[in-house]
């Protein structure tokens, strides 16, 4: 079996269970700001579109076709008119309470404290995230995650977004490790997997929820706790 050096992670959604600190966190601000007074949608409601909303959101601002100010100032206001009501109905300040709350919340994907105390004795391990710098590193701090890696690489600082392979050659660079040495694990098919193949690094594809695909992967997990069974 290869044998890597260097262990590169994603963040949301491979470590840090950004649904679940996305929910309550919105569940916090629907109680806050008192949504239900509007009669038109409820928590479950605000949570869903919110999400799909982002979701769509994010994408775009992976394929470079918004700015992350574009991202924040219109995510709120575009759920509240999917919902039915008006763009001015959406709380001013709202997206920056989200993205002030979300990141000290500090739930993890399971086995993720067992799984980094395994690895770090045996490999140097990094982050590569498309998060905003800022709150990656809050996130980090609040779920006990920071002192596990030894270089956080954000496309925030480096300029570039997975997939593009100029974060990972970058990555590569700031740590010195060789791509053939290197694993990257992460849930984005096209961000994590596809992105660092194309930079000639392993992969590691997180699929918690075991959905289908067609993609070529060097490894593919269900549970952090696989990786305990090649690493």
């Amino acid at each position: 079996m290869k044998t890597y050096r260097h262990l590169f992670f994603d963040l949301d959604h491979t470590l840090y269970d950004f649904e679940t600190n996305a929910n309550e966190t919105l569940r916090q601000l629907y109680a806050h700001h008192k949504l239900d007074r509007f009669g038109a949608f409820s928590v479950e409601d605000f949570i869903r579109v919110y999400s799909d909303i982002n979701h769509g959101l994010w994408r775009l601002y992976q394929g470079n076709k918004i700015t992350q100010q574009q991202l924040r100032a219109t995510r709120f206001p575009r759920t509240f008119v999917k919902l039915g009501l008006q763009e001015a109905d959406a709380p001013a300040g709202m997206s920056e309470e989200f993205t002030d709350i979300l990141p000290q919340k500090s739930a993890v994907f399971p086995f993720t404290f067992e799984v980094l105390d395994y690895l770090k004795p045996k490999y140097e391990l990094h982050l590569i995230t498309n998060g905003f710098r800022d709150m990656q590193y809050t996130k980090l701090n609040s779920a006990g995650l920071t002192h596990y890696f030894q270089e956080i690489v954000t496309s925030e600082c480096c300029g570039h977004l997975k997939p593009d392979c100029r974060i990972f050659e970058h990555a590569l660079e700031r740590t010195g490790a060789k791509a053939s040495e290197s694993l990257m694990v992460g849930d984005n098919l096209e961000c994590d997997v596809l992105g660092a193949h194309n930079a000639g690094i392993d992969q590691v594809y997180f699929n918690p929820e075991k959905r289908r695909h067609f993609a070529e992967t060097t490894y593919e997990i269900s549970c952090l706790s696989e990786l305990k069974t090649f690493l």
